[in-house]
C-alpha cells in the first residue's frame, strides 16, 4: 500500500484524508491498519513524529459504525492533557463527513462536572489520561461495558511515569472480550509485561529501532559544569536568531523550568509549560510558539509528549534526560517531513554516566565541541546540584507528588525525629481503620464498619 487510495476507506475517511494533504501513508500507518481493522491486539513500536495517532485513529474509524447508544465502543488512554486534546482534534480533522462523538477528559483546570455532563449526553469516542478516566468510571457516569477497542498512546510514558495502577483499575472495568491496541516509542520491561497480561497473540510491529539516531538530525553536545553556565551558553548561542529560529529546550523538572525563563536574556520570546501550569497557559503557550510569536519553548519532558510542532529548528537538552530513552523523543521533534534539524545536548560531571547510556543505546558518540571562550563559566550553584541527577518520575503531570524546590532545606534532628513519630502514629491509624489506599475503595470501607 503506497499511498492511502490502497487503503480500504469508506469515502467520507478518503474525502477527510484528501483535505488533510496526507498522499502517502507512513511506515507504521501501513504496517498497522490492516492488523488493527482486522480485530487482531497490535503493539506498534515507532519513534515519535512517525504518524501513530493516524496509524490507529484510520483502521478505528473505518470500523466505527454510527450509533446513538450513551456508551462509549472506543476507549483511548494518554499520558497528558496534550496529547489527549492532540488526538481528538485529529479525530475532529478525521470526521467532518462522519457522525462521531468523541470527548477529551483530564485533569487540572478542566472541570469536572463540565465532563461528566458530556459523557452522560452519549459519546461514541473517549480520550482521557487514566486517573480523570478513572474518575469518571468510579463516579458511575462513564461505564465501559460497551467499550470493544482500547488504545493506549505512549504506553512507555504511562507506565515510567506512574500510571501502572490506574491502568490495572481501569481494566477491572472494561469487557474482558476487547480489541487492545498499544503505541508506544520504545520496548520497556513494563511494556513486555503488559503484553504479556493483557493481550492475546498480539500482532508486533516495530519501525525503526528507538536507538538509533535519525538521519535528518546532526547532533552535538557541551560539557558544561552547572546550571548558571548552562544558562550563559544558551544566551550565546540564542543570539543568533536565524539559525535557532524555533528552538524546543528540555528541562529536567518545572523549578528548573522556570528559573531558566528567568535566567534567559530573550523574556519576550520565550513561553513555558509544564504540569503546575494552568491548562488555558500551557495550551497558549504552545500556540504562540506554534505560530512563531514565541521562538522559544521550555518544556519538561512528560509535558512535551503531547508537542506535535512542525519546523522545529533545534532542540537543545539542557539537562541530560535520566532515561536515554528520552533523548530519543527529544531530538525526534526535528528534521520531519524531509527537513534537516539540529540536536544539542548539555551535559555535567553528574551527567555524564546518563550521557554514556545514551550513547550506549544509539551505538553513536555525539559529536563534542569546545566550549566558547568568551561564554562566562560561573560558580554559582542552585539548590538541586547538590544532589543526584532528576529522575522524571518526579514530574509526574496531573500525578504530580509534592516535591521539593528551591527553598527545601533539611531539617533538624529534633523536626526530624517528631515526623518520624507522627509517621508512625499514622501507620497504626491506617492498620487499624484500615485506610483506603485508592479513592474507589473510600464507599466499601464504610459500609464494612456500618456492618460491624
Amino acid at each position: 500500500m503506497n499511498n492511502f487510495e490502497d487503503f480500504k476507506i469508506k469515502k467520507q475517511l478518503q474525502k477527510a484524508i484528501v483535505d488533510l494533504g496526507f498522499t502517502e501513508p507512513t511506515p507504521i500507518q501501513k504496517e498497522s491498519y490492516s492488523a488493527i481493522l482486522g480485530g487482531s491486539d497490535f503493539v506498534g513500536i515507532a519513534q515519535t513524529g512517525t504518524g501513530k495517532t493516524i496509524a490507529y485513529l484510520l483502521p478505528i474509524l473505518q470500523d466505527l459504525k454510527y450509533s446513538d447508544q450513551l456508551h462509549p465502543r472506543v476507549l483511548i488512554l494518554a499520558p497528558t492533557r496534550e496529547l489527549v486534546i492532540q488526538i481528538v482534534e485529529q479525530i475532529e480533522k478525521l470526521t467532518p463527513y462522519l457522525s462521531v462523538r468523541a470527548l477529551d477528559v483530564y485533569g487540572g483546570s478542566n472541570n469536572i462536572n463540565r465532563q461528566k455532563r458530556a459523557v452522560a449526553e452519549g459519546q461514541d469516542i473517549i480520550v482521557g489520561t487514566p486517573r480523570r478516566t478513572y474518575d469518571l468510571v468510579l463516579s458511575n457516569v462513564l461505564r465501559l461495558k460497551s467499550i470493544k477497542k482500547l488504545v493506549i498512546d505512549e504506553v512507555d510514558v504511562m507506565l515510567d511515569f506512574g500510571y501502572k495502577t490506574q491502568l490495572r483499575n481501569i481494566f477491572e472495568y472494561l469487557p474482558t472480550k476487547r480489541q487492545n491496541i498499544l503505541f508506544s516509542a520504545t520496548m520497556t520491561t513494563y511494556v513486555d509485561q503488559l503484553m504479556d497480561d493483557f493481550l492475546v497473540n498480539p500482532v508486533k510491529k516495530t519501525i525503526s529501532i528507538s536507538g538509533t539516531p535519525l538521519e535528518s538530525i546532526s547532533q552535538e553536545a557541551y560539557a558544561v559544569p552547572n546550571f548558571y553556565t548552562k544558562a550563559n551558553l544558551l544566551n550565546h548561542l540564542l543570539v543568533d536568531k536565524e539559525e535557532y529560529n524555533k528552538v524546543l529546550i528540555f528541562v529536567a523538572s518545572k523549578v528548573s523550568a522556570d528559573r531558566l525563563a528567568e535566567t534567559l536574556d530573550f523574556e519576550s520570546e520565550i513561553s513555558v509549560i509544564h504540569s503546575s501550569k494552568e491548562q488555558n497557559h500551557r495550551t497558549k503557550s504552545i500556540e504562540k510558539f506554534e505560530s512563531g510569536k514565541s521562538r522559544i519553548l521550555i518544556a519538561t519532558d512528560v509535558i512535551a509528549r503531547g508537542i506535535d510542532i512542525d519546523k522545529i529548528s533545534t532542540v537543545i537538552s539542557f539537562d541530560t534526560p535520566y532515561y536515554p530513552e528520552n533523548y530519543i523523543h527529544r531530538i525526534g521533534r526535528t528534521g520531519r517531513a524531509g527537513e534537516q534539524g539540529k540536536s544539542i545536548l548539555f551535559y555535567n560531571e553528574k551527567e555524564a554516566e546518563l550521557k554514556d547510556a545514551i550513547e550506549s543505546l544509539m551505538n553513536y558518540t555525539i559529536p563534542f565541541n569546545e566550549f566558547p571562550q568568551e561564554v562566562e563559566i560561573s560558580s554559582e550553584l542552585t539548590p538541586e546540584e547538590d544532589v543526584k541527577p532528576i529522575d522524571p518520575n518526579e514530574e509526574l503531570g496531573e500525578d504530580s507528588a509534592i516535591q521539593k524546590g528551591a527553598s527545601f532545606h533539611k531539617k533538624s534532628a529534633k523536626n526530624s525525629k517528631v515526623r518520624a513519630e507522627v509517621k508512625s502514629y499514622e501507620r497504626k491509624l491506617k492498620r487499624k481503620y484500615k485506610k483506603p489506599q485508592k479513592r474507589g475503595d473510600k464507599i466499601q470501607n464504610k459500609k464494612s464498619r456500618k456492618k460491624k
